[in-house]
């Protein structure tokens, strides 16, 4: 919690958060992957755990979920490989997924293997707000795990100051209704809906995610928020020969 609370109170603005899915390209490469990104300046990670059914990802992370599933990840895995993470990782890392996994896995139990590999919080998009106010925040903040919201363009005001309310790390903006891998278009429409969430002056910082994938909209983005997140165009790059290699060359042109 306190590396997270550092990043996002702190003086640095465009902030960059870079997502991969666990157990993609290969099924051991998660923290190879996780320690070359912190190594080239990446200021916080997401880890996605696969999914059968990710209705929110485009086809490029679609298929990454189904690699790293046929490579036979899943959570109790990742967890295993997790334990590896403090001793190499230091930057916040936020886990990424779908609600039906953790039910599996129980609730409880996966904020405990959070807490205790040194997951700082997770991104659950299908996990209704007031089901978690209901039923989860308790076990989620006894554990210090933070719950990640996600914002969209027809969010409403209301809903946002609540989501505001029972946040205590960052809200996630996506930048569009569109799944991951749409280009992001800056046009009339996007400055109004990211302008209007800056001028709440919410407690908690924004980040823009869905549609970044180059120093350009990284740049555009990070006009109206604390960081962004790179999804899809980093995923690409894991299909790649030599993936590890190129990975700080990527994160250098996304800061240039």
């Amino acid at each position: 919690m306190q590396e997270q609370e550092n990043l996002f109170n702190g003086k640095q603005d465009r902030l960059l958060s870079i997502y991969f899915t666990a157990g993609y390209p290969s099924l051991d490469s998660t923290i190879d992957i996780a320690e070359e990104l912190e190594k080239s300046g990446a200021d916080f990670l997401e880890i996605g755990f696969p999914y059968s059914d990710p209705v929110a990802d485009g086809p490029v992370i679609q298929h990454s979920s189904e690699v790293a599933l046929d490579n036979g990840m899943n959570l109790k895995l990742l967890f295993e490989q997790l334990k590896e993470l403090r001793s190499r990782v230091s930057i916040p890392v936020f886990l990424m997924g779908y609600f039906n996994p953790v039910l599996q896995f129980g609730v409880e139990n996966f904020c405990k293997a959070c807490a205790a590999v040194g997951v700082n919080g997770v991104i659950i998009p299908d996990l209704p707000m007031y089901e978690y106010e209901d039923l989860y925040a308790e076990t989620f903040h006894q554990h210090g795990i933070s719950n990640i919201f996600l914002v969209t363009p027809q969010t409403s005001t209301e809903r946002i100051k609540k989501i505001d309310a029972l946040s205590n790390s960052f809200i996630y903006l996506l930048s569009s209704n569109a799944t991951t891998g749409k280009n992001l278009e800056v046009g009339e429409s996007s400055v109004t809906y990211f302008q209007r969430l800056k001028d709440m002056q919410l407690k908690n910082p924004l980040v823009i995610g869905f549609g970044i994938s180059n120093s350009k909209t990284f740049a555009q983005a990070t006009d109206y928020a604390k960081g962004a997140i790179i999804g899809t165009a980093f995923v690409k790059l894991l299909g790649e020969e030599n993936y590890l290699e190129k990975i700080r060359g990527f994160v250098a042109d996304i800061k240039a």
